[in-house]
This record gives structure tokens, sequence and C-alpha cells, in this order.
């Protein structure tokens, strides 16, 4: 940083209560008052007056008194600009630098010390000093402009703002071989020993400690040029946004202890909005973990509805390129309990869907759609497999956004089901109801083989989903059979005896058998593999799900589960899935019609 120096005499400045005065045997005949200072000062004896055109001004219009009282309230840069200036006058040593240049060469056109009041005035030598050092310097430009927030309409009026971003901007768009002057670049891992070439975004760091409305016009102007890629100017806009708004990447404490004031949360509210308001339209300017991360702080920050909209509009069209980690975002402690905030990523993913709904048919077919969207259902997955270990997430918000995918985003299931499994296993508790309504998500034709081998004997499953896993694994086994190319079964399913679709049929039975055993004198014993081709046939659904006679026996198995006492399962009487026998299952040959009416209305 460069300096000035005006002046050689001793600072004889003093200050006795609320006023500063010079040490002169001779006494003091002109008073300037500036807001609660006052300056005992001499009006002819010193060259205060010769100096200053509009002192000269005002003393005349005063008349003959001794003592002359001026007040200059209105003065740029206080009492600090003006005793400054006084000093220039008195020819006391000051230093001007970048930190002061603005409030000194306001003050001085404030007070017409040029040089037609006075031939090698004030005005001219800062002007000189403003020209050959301050735009010539990189950091010294950055200061100056900096300050220029303190005064901007005098600073606009005398043309210290635009000739300090025209002298930034030039600097900026300099080819970074030719950067010669010193900068701040501290990225992580990067080390000017190692790195004999100046990085692209050399000037990022540098131009963040501007104030947001000075940020937003050096942008501006930058832009203007097109000279400089989207991606660099998204690259200052990040390293402006770290900065000054907060991180809700990391825990935060409860809202009731956060001492930021109301008014601090304003000037956040309004930094991210001109950041947001900023991000070039392009796609790739700025990335989806930095748009996420702008969404996280809007939410917490309270931003305005047209504000968040655009982030999860953005942020939704590059949806495929995020991590698992760009969508971790702690809640406060206070919220509901659970640490992750769900509703973030169902609010973009929601977005997406609706996007993808209005392309046509023939374009939602489209290869590069559907490597895109099957992105997308992988990153949901793998994420849904992170949250499902928070014991305190609700069910309701696994579902929402586990269903909140289209069939399309998934090839397999596989992912989903360890999530699901990784849920109930956190959740012991977990209400049958909630079992029921979590894994009716699961699409069992959608399993590897691996993958049912483990859910038929998961006993953390509903039965429901364990008899469809066996019901589509026992249809695939049947319909290679049929084309001569049988696969053969896991390993898993090989070592122990695997239960089949016949075992839970007949323990369903059994469960209702037992129940109505007071009641009936007569029970026959049904062998499913005893079915006709064509009852088989007649049984089969086309939408995917289980055949009509094996939904009836499960809603009907269901109805009396729920009856039952609490403490009893229907998959009790100490009998293991691997030890039934598919052949002496008894159930139940006289329900009424009515009775099946009834279980499937329920």
């Amino acid at each position: 940083m460069k300096f000035m120096k005006l002046g050689t005499r001793p600072d004889t400045f003093f200050t006795e209560e609320a006023t500063r005065t010079v040490i002169s045997d001779i006494p003091s005949d002109i008073v300037i008052q500036i807001n609660d200072i006052n300056y005992l000062l001499h009006k002819l004896q010193f060259p205060l007056l010769p100096k200053c055109g509009l002192l000269q001004r005002l003393c005349s219009d005063s008349g003959d008194s001794d003592i002359v009282t001026i007040e200059l309230h209105d003065l740029p840069g206080g009492e600090e600009a003006f005793e400054l200036c006084a000093k220039f006058c008195y020819g006391i040593m000051i230093n001007v630098s970048a930190h002061n240049f603005v409030a000194l060469f306001c003050a001085a056109k404030f007070l017409r010390m040029t040089e037609s009041v006075e031939k090698g005035n004030l005005v001219l030598k800062l002007e000189a000093f403003f020209m050959s050092c301050i735009l010539e310097g990189w950091k010294d430009s950055i200061i100056t402009l900096q300050n220029t927030s303190k005064l901007p309409e005098w600073s606009e009026t005398y043309g210290i703002t635009r000739k300090c971003i025209d002298s930034i901007v030039e600097k900026i768009l300099t080819p970074p071989a030719k950067v010669a002057w010193s900068y701040t670049y501290t990225r992580p891992g990067y080390s000017k020993k190692h790195h004999h070439s100046v990085p692209k975004d050399w000037w990022t760091e540098d131009i963040s400690d501007l104030d947001i409305d000075l940020f937003r016009c050096l942008i501006t102007a930058i832009r203007s040029t097109y000279m400089l890629s989207p991606q660099l100017i998204g690259e200052a806009l990040h390293v402006y946004a770290s900065r000054w708004l907060p991180d809700t990447t990391k825990n935060r404490p409860p809202e009731s202890s956060v001492s930021r004031t109301e008014e601090l949360m304003e000037k956040s509210r309004r930094v991210l909005e001109t950041i947001v308001n900023m991000i070039p339209g392009d796609r790739g300017s700025v990335s989806v973990g930095f748009m996420l991360r702008l969404l996280s702080i809007a939410n917490y920050l309270g931003a305005s509805p047209m504000t968040k909209t655009e982030l999860i509009r953005r942020s939704s069209l590059q949806f495929e390129e995020a991590t698992v980690n760009d969508l971790l975002f702690p809640l406060p402690s206070t919220s509901g309990g659970h640490s992750y905030d769900i509703d973030l990523v169902v609010s973009v993913l929601e977005s997406l869907v609706v996007l993808w709904r209005r392309i046509s048919p023939t374009a939602s077919e489209n290869s590069q759609f559907l490597v895109s969207i099957r992105k997308v259902g992988k990153l949901i997955d793998s994420y849904l497999l992170v949250v499902a270990k928070d014991a305190n997430m609700p069910v309701s918000k696994i579902v929402s956004l586990a269903e909140a995918l289209p069939d399309i985003a998934r090839l397999d299931h596989d992912v989903l089901y360890k999530a699901i499994n990784s849920y109930l296993k956190e959740h012991p508790d977990l209400s049958k109801a909630d079992k029921k309504r979590l894994c009716r998500i699961l699409d069992c034709q959608k399993l590897s083989p691996e993958v049912r081998a483990h859910a038929v004997k998961n006993e953390r499953l509903p039965l429901r989903t364990v008899v469809q896993v066996l019901f589509f694994e026992q249809e695939k086994e049947k319909g290679s059979k049929e084309t001569g190319n049988r696969l053969l079964p896991p390993p898993e399913l090989i070592r122990n005896h695997t239960p089949t679709i016949g075992d839970y049929q007949g323990k369903l039975k059994l469960g209702l058998d037992e129940k109505s055993s007071r009641g009936e004198s007569t029970r026959r014993t049904i062998n499913p593999a005893e079915n006709s081709e064509k009852d088989q046939n007649k049984m089969k659904r086309s939408d995917g799900k289980l055949p009509l006679e094996l939904e009836k026996k499960l809603i009907i198995a269901e109805i009396e589960e729920t009856e039952s006492e609490k403490g009893k399962e229907i998959r009790g009487e100490g009998m293991s899935r691997s030890k039934l026998d598919p052949k002496k299952i008894v159930t139940k040959g006289s329900r009424s019609d009515n009775s099946r009416d009834k279980g499937r209305d329920r």
C-alpha cells in the first residue's frame, strides 16, 4: 500500500473537553463547529482562509466580528476529515493513503481547496496521488472503492467510484500471465511455491471485501465486457457467499440462542438475494452444490418466496450433478428432532419431476434424459440410505421422498431396500402400520436375487412384503422353466431351506384356522402345487401385484392380526419360516363370501 506525506511540522493539535485547538501564542479568532466538536483556529495568521474558498465566503458574510463561528455539520467525512484539511493548512504533517483518501478528498472539494483559490492546494495533490498511486495499485483501488460506501453520493459525484471500478475491471481482465501485483489467494491445497502460474480466479477473494452494492456494481461491469466466462463469475459469487453468508452445512445452534440481531439477518437476506439475482443464466456457471447451499441458507434466513423458488428451479436443472454430501444439511436441534433437512431435497426433486412431466413423451424417452433421471434416482436412494439411520427421522419424510421419484428413475430397488432395512433396524419400535406404509414403496419385481434372498429371511419386514417377494421369485423361476433357461437359485437359498409362497399361504390359513377352530369341526388341506395351470393363470394380475386369491388371504390375515391381542403375532406358534412344511399347511374351507368381502373392504 502506498502513502503520501504532506507537511513537515509536528502535530500541535490538542483536546480540551469537547474542543480541539492548536498550541499557539496567538489567540484563536474562528470557531468551526462540526457535530459535537469545536475547533478553535486562526483565520489569517495561518493560511486557513487563504486555502479554503468556502471559509473565505462564510467569513465575509459574517461581518467584522472579532470571533467568527461557522457550523459545518454537513461536511463529508466529519471532524476527522476536517482536521486533516486544517493540519494541511497549518503545515502539520499528514499521511494520505487509500484508507483515508475518500473522506479527505470529499472534504477538500467541499471546502474548495482548489487551484483557483491558491496554487499547490490540497485537491490538486490528492488528485495526483489518486491517479498515480491508488488507481495503479490493485489492493489500493479495492480499499478506496470500499471506503466510498461511507460517502456514496459524494464519491459518485466526484467520480471516485467510477474510476475505481474501471481500474479494478481493467486489472481483472488482464491475462493471468501478465499479473505482476500482489493478490490474496487462500484456496485449500494451493501454494504459490508449488504453482508458478497465476490462477484464473486470482481476483475473487480480494473483491469479496467489498460491500454487496459495490460488489454488484463491479460484477455487472465485468459481465458487460463479455470477456470472462460465466464459470469465473460464478466462482466470484461463490467466494463472496462463503465470506458473508452463514454456513448451514454445519450443526447450527437453536434459533433462540443465536445472537445475530434482526439487522444482521436482514443484511444477510439482502446479500443472499443479490447473489441469486447475479447468477449467470448459463448452465454450469455455478455448481448444484452451491445452489443447494444457497437454498438452505434462504430457508434459514427466511428469504423471499421468489428467491427460494428460483433456487429450487435452478437446482433441479442440475440435480443429476449433485452428490450425497451436497444434500446433507443439518437442521437446528429445535425443529422436530430429526437431523437432516429432507424437505429441501423433496422440494428440488418435485420441481424436477414437474419439469419431466412437461416434456413430451418422445423427449422423456430420450436416452440422454433417461441417463439423467436415473442418476437422480441413484442419488436419492443413496441419500435415503444415509438419512434412514437418523433415529428421529419420521417415516412420512422417508416415504414422501421415495415416492417423489417417477418409476422410470429406478432400474432396480436394491439400494431402496437397503435404506428401508436400515430404517427398520434403526427404528425397532415402528408400528405395523408404518412398516407396511414404508415397505409399500418397494417393487419386489425390481429386487436382485441376492436382495430377494435376504428379504425372505428378514424378520423386520411385514408379512405382506415377504409374501410378495416369494411370489415374484417363484414367478420368475416358472418363467425360466418354460423357456428352458431356468436360473440357478442364489447360494443362500441352496444352503438353507427357503420358504415358498405355499409356506406363507399355508401359514396365513393356519393362523386363521387356529382362531376359528372352536366353531368348525372340519378342515381341509390345500397344497398350492395342486392348483391347475388354468387356475394359476386365473390368479395372475396384470398390474404387477399379488394374485387376487392370495391378496384376499393377506387381507383376511391382516384383519385377524389387528383384532388379536397386542403381543400375539400371526407368524407365531413357535414356527420359524424355515421349519414350515408347505405340504401340511391346513386352511379353512368354509369362510363365507360375506367374510371375504368384509376383509377386502377393510
